[in-house]
């Protein structure tokens, strides 16, 4: 099958390689129908993770049934589901929990387990043709019929959109309350977008790139250019002078500053500058425990200087980490059936496979216009 590979920093290829196969009983083999470039992918991409050269990329996945195990009792052949980019094994205790992300099985030693992802499993990732999916009847929503047409919809559910609903969740937003939302990539656009489906009066979104800026505006967010000074007095005129209710992080320990340079604590402390005193702030913007190319010292420790002093003066409120993408995608699903939503709205390209290194290429330098792209294995050039 084809699939593309990671070679080294900034190097992937689609290549022939051996197909994926039934492994255990409890397997699903997937025909990828539609697989997303993640901004996550691109901490592979740049070499700033451990990811082992000869890997397949891709944890943003969804595609037709075409095999199963013997032991696969609820998901058929010819289902058309949506993978999370989790992979859990629905029995250990974080996983009854619904805490899927943080799976004690499919990853020993480690919580949580991923397609394709550096220090998550050995699992392959779904830029390709086919995917194995463990543990299959958990792992696999099955989507409604006539999904074909909202393909692109329903591909959000494998991570993006339930992360960026994550991200008001860990925040606590409400009806009627104001947010700040630092980062204009797909993550941080689901979160505006699932404050505005939760009924927050105020979202405010804040960014450098002016394209991506513009897309909040469109679903009625306030769009915070931070390529100049002033973002933060900007927010705190909007607030009346208190801060946002609540804070969302969707940019994580690559964040830059205006001059486009690596600040990693940037986005952490102007959150507790621009969310007001007994306010919360979730965040869902990947942080490493290493980095070691960073130039950063703290950084490469997976470290920052954080304002831990005005965080705790202030009285406010953190939750972390990955999102449990099953807690959410059922639920998120039926918002795209019944036509209350339709995240593909970010969608600005659809490639084939092939097309798939220059994408990242693109994806990376951050060009005008890409801002979310999905790759079809079946499309062609």
């Amino acid at each position: 099958m084809k699939a593309l590979v990671y070679n080294g920093p900034h190097d992937v290829k689609v290549k022939e390689v051996p197909d994926a196969k039934i492994e255990r009983a409890t397997d699903v083999l997937v025909k990828i129908t539609s697989t997303n470039i993640c901004g996550s992918d691109l901490h592979l991409y740049e070499g700033r993770t451990d990811m082992e050269p000869g890997r397949i990329l891709g944890h943003e996945n969804l595609g037709e049934v075409f095999e199963i195990g013997a032991a696969v009792d609820r998901v058929k052949v010819g289902d058309r589901v949506c993978l999370p980019f989790n992979i859990g094994c629905g029995f250990c205790e974080n996983c009854e929990k619904g805490l899927s992300g943080f799976c004690l099985t499919c990853n020993p030693g480690i919580a949580g387990a991923a397609y394709g992802y550096a220090g998550m499993g050995p699992y392959s990732g779904g830029q390709a043709e086919y995917l194995r999916v463990p543990y299959g009847d958990y792992n696999c929503l099955i989507l409604p019929r006539g999904s074909e047409e909202k393909e692109n919809d329903y591909v959000m559910l494998a991570d993006i959109f339930p992360t960026g609903y994550h991200a008001t969740e860990l925040a606590g937003v409400r009806p009627g309350e104001s947010v700040v939302i630092y980062g204009a990539g797909p993550v941080g656009l689901m979160a505006a977008y699932s404050c505005i489906i939760k009924g927050a009066a105020q979202v405010m979104v804040v960014d450098t790139h002016k394209d991506r800026l513009a897309l909040a505006q469109k679903i009625g967010a306030i769009a915070i250019d931070d390529t100049g000074p002033g973002g933060v007095e900007r927010i705190m005129e909007l607030t009346g002078g208190k801060g946002a209710d609540r804070g969302c992080e969707c940019v994580g320990y690559q964040c830059c500053n205006m001059h486009r340079q690596e600040v990693p604590n940037l986005t952490m402390n102007n959150l507790v500058a621009t969310v007001k005193s007994a306010g919360s702030i979730g965040v869902v913007g990947v942080f490493v425990e290493e980095d070691p190319n960073a130039e950063d010292k703290l950084e490469k420790k997976g470290q920052m200087a954080f304002n831990f002093g005005a965080f705790w003066n202030k009285g406010q409120r953190m939750a972390t980490g990955q999102a449990n993408v099953k807690a959410y995608n059922r639920l998120l699903s039926r918002l795209i059936e019944y036509d209350k939503v339709k995240p593909s709205w970010i969608v600005s390209h659809e490639l084939p496979l092939e097309q798939a290194p220059q994408a990242y290429e693109k994806f990376d330098k951050r060009e005008k216009g890409w801002t979310k792209v999905v790759l079809k294995p079946g499309m062609k050039k």
